[in-house]
């Protein structure tokens, strides 16, 4: 099975991407607009509140434009925010992943609500609260027929969690494909209690708004060894294989899949339940930039690939310096594919 992505990934932009000064930039979906331009549906909350646990209580869904795939994207407009306490996201929202398919735009997410106080630099919340939110995570959809909007949220989740199950608590990273047909299937990411292992699912629904059912009680990629784990899922569908980009995010310095911690890793399937996984990395932290120089990025999160005319043609992902989980600053950048 060949590697779609790690033997075509060329040097990075060293100005491309998304990048904004006061503010956390995370996540990053990008898709070719009506206008012939590039827009990233980007995550984003204020710097001066801290990387910390904000984008789960204080982040809202922007898109950035450019007339190039590897950028610089400049601010275009917010679009997704705060809509009331009594919205499954009416206080947050997160994890957008774009998608386009008989003239209408599908932007999947992940949203929160919450009661009590917005948290402040003064007022964080406290580890209680958070486990208390995070558990409101649910995937949401808006719909428009231009890239330029209007949006259209739907009021209820396209997915809900199953009381019992392995997936009993959240729905959320949304990665979804749409076949020609209409046909959509979505990877997501949930667990069955506070402290459990986090793993994956997929869910088929006849039109990319839903309504979504389950292809298998279980999860997929359900590991033996608990130290293997994988998250932020990626899913495209080409030459009648689903192909599956995820993050590498073993426990306990086990080596995972690809011997390091935050690589890619590639697998493809014939039916989006029983995955192949190629051994080696579909990316790796250490990047080569344009300007001749090699950094071993802090992360490589939420990856993203533009697919035109059936192949992948970039790479986005979140990144940033500083601590892992405790930035001094993030952004989207881009790696081109040859």
């Amino acid at each position: 099975m060949t590697n779609p992505i790690y033997h075509r990934l060329q040097p990075a932009p060293v100005h491309g991407g998304y990048k904004e000064e006061d503010y956390f930039i995370w996540c990053g979906s990008c898709v070719k607009g009506e206008d012939g331009r590039y827009h990233l549906f980007a995550s984003r909350w204020e710097r001066n509140l801290s990387f910390g646990a904000n984008w789960l209580f204080n982040c809202e869904v922007v898109r950035a434009s450019s007339d190039t795939p590897e950028g610089p994207y400049r601010f275009e407009e917010v679009v997704l925010e705060r809509r009331g306490r009594t919205y499954f996201d009416g206080m947050n929202q997160h994890n957008p992943y774009i998608q386009y398919w008989n003239g209408t735009y599908y932007l999947y997410y992940m949203g929160t609500t919450y009661g009590g106080p917005v948290p402040t630099p003064e007022n964080p919340p406290s580890s209680e609260r958070i486990l208390e939110v995070w558990n409101n995570k649910r995937i949401g959809l808006a719909t428009a027929t231009s890239v330029f909007g209007p949006w259209e949220r739907l009021d209820k989740p396209l997915l809900e969690p199953r009381q019992g199950k392995w997936d009993g608590t959240v729905t959320t990273n949304p990665a979804v494909t749409i076949l020609p047909d209409g046909t959509t299937y979505m990877i997501y990411k949930s667990r069955e209690y506070a402290g459990a292992t986090l793993q994956l699912g997929v869910a088929m629904a006849d039109q990319p708004d839903g309504p979504f059912r389950r292809l298998s009680d279980a999860p997929i990629l359900n590991f033996s060894d608990p130290d293997l784990h994988v998250e932020d899922p990626f899913l495209w569908y080409s030459d009648n294989r689903f192909h599956l980009l995820v993050k590498d995010d073993f426990k306990n310095n086990s080596n995972g899949l690809t011997g390091e911690w935050g690589a890619g890793v590639y697998a493809s399937s014939t039916d989006c339940l029983h995955w192949d996984i190629h051994k080696g990395k579909a990316y790796s932290r250490t990047v080569k930039w344009d300007d001749g120089t090699q950094k071993k990025m802090t992360n490589l999160e939420r990856p993203f690939l533009l697919i035109e005319d059936n192949v992948p043609t970039h790479l986005f992902a979140a990144t940033g310096i500083g601590e892992v989980w405790n930035f001094d600053h993030t952004w989207n950048m881009v790696i081109p594919l040859a």
